[in-house]
This record gives structure tokens, sequence and C-alpha cells, in this order.
């Protein structure tokens, strides 16, 4: 399934061809990332560090100019692109499609105390949400297809030749290359997201090129 057949069909209909710059953001640093836990739809705010590489991304995005921007509506992503925002006049917008993966009964729980309730995960990794879907939680498929949804909206009401800003979590950025570029190139680039790290693509009808990936600004990344 192409791009443009995946983001349409949430809507009913194809998006229109046209350029867009997407700009997406995984959100700064919170205590639950320092401390290796889960958080999923758990509203946990950013910590110091979380907002001094907010303000670092920032910094490194003083130059670009953006239509319009929207963020997940957990405090973490929009806190993060209200710092980045600081000073602009672009309105944000928040769109609950951009929210982090539920993680059901795992939400404030280390990968170790997970593994400890059920050792079959032992052979998986924290940070392979694709293969499994937590008691209360929800799936990478139905991830996938928010995020589709929300793409799609956004292609919709941008304007040709645009730049919008979008601030979100790590399963919904792996969400996102899934969707704009297929299964195995997705896997294949093996990103793990940072925290305050900028996906930058660049969507011209059907062809999607990855201008930026998981870049971090440098006072961020030791912050």
């Amino acid at each position: 399934m192409s791009l443009r057949q995946e983001a349409g069909a949430s809507r009913g209909k194809p998006c229109r061809p046209m350029q867009l710059e997407l700009v997406v953001l995984r959100h700064g640093r919170t205590e639950w990332n320092a401390g290796g836990r889960f958080q999923g739809h758990t509203d946990i705010p950013l910590d110091a560090t979380g907002r001094a590489q907010a303000r670092a991304l920032a910094a490194l995005l003083a130059a670009d100019d953006f239509e319009a921007a929207y963020a997940s509506d957990l405090a973490r992503a929009r806190e993060t692109a209200q710092l980045v925002l600081d000073g602009r006049s672009t309105l944000l917008e928040s769109d609950p499609r951009w929210r982090e993966m539920r993680f059901g009964v795992w939400e404030g729980l280390t990968w170790t105390e997970i593994v400890a309730l059920d050792p079959a995960l032992a052979e998986r990794s924290a940070s392979a949400p694709k293969f499994y879907t937590p008691r209360g939680g929800e799936s990478f498929e139905e991830c996938c297809t928010r995020v589709a949804a929300a793409l799609a909206a956004i292609r919709e009401r941008a304007s040709d030749g645009a730049r919008v800003l979008v601030a979100t979590h790590a399963g919904p950025l792996h969400a996102l290359l899934r969707v704009a570029l297929g299964e195995s190139e997705a896997t294949a680039l093996g990103v793990r997201f940072s925290p305050a790290s900028i996906t930058r693509l660049a969507f011209d009808g059907d062809a999607v090129r990855i201008v930026e990936l998981n870049r971090t600004a440098p006072s961020a990344a030791h912050a």
C-alpha cells in the first residue's frame, strides 16, 4: 500500500498531491524517561533537563518558519512544542492522535519489572513495541492507523510547500516512518528516537524523503 493509499484510507479519500516538510519532534526528557519507565498515556511532565532540551531545540529551529504546529495532548509533548514556539505567532493545536502508544498495565514499570511479570518477554526488546500488546494497551497497528489519519489531516489542511511542526513521542514516530516509508524501509533504519530529537520528512506527492533523522541539539544531548 502506498503512502497516499494508506493515509487516505483513514479519511475515505486520498491526500491531494503536494509538497510538505514535516518537522517532527520527540518530546524532551521526563523523570520517567530518566528512570526507564514506560509512560504511554500517563501524563508525565518534562523534568528540568527536558525543558532545557526543548529550549535547545528552539535555538536549533530558530530559522525555520512553521505554517502550523500540532502536538500530542500529553503535557511532555505539548510543553516541548510550546518552548520551541515561544516568541512565534504560530498557533499550537493539540491532537490526541499523536499521543504515545497506550501501554496499559505496563505504564509506570521498567522493562525489568515487566519481564519479571511475564518472563516470556525476556527474548524481546523494550524498544520493539510492534511485537507486543500489553493488557489494556494498544497494538502498533492501532497506533499506525491513528498516525496515518493525523498525517492525512495535516496534508489536507496545509498549503503547498508548507513546513509543519509536530511534537510527539517515540511510538508515533516509528508509526510515522512505517506509514510514510513502508515496513521494510522503516525497519531497516533501525532508529531509536532520542528525547528532544528532530526528524524531518519531505513529502512530494507520493514520494517521501528523510531530510534529518533523530537529530539532537549539541547542548540538548548533554543537558
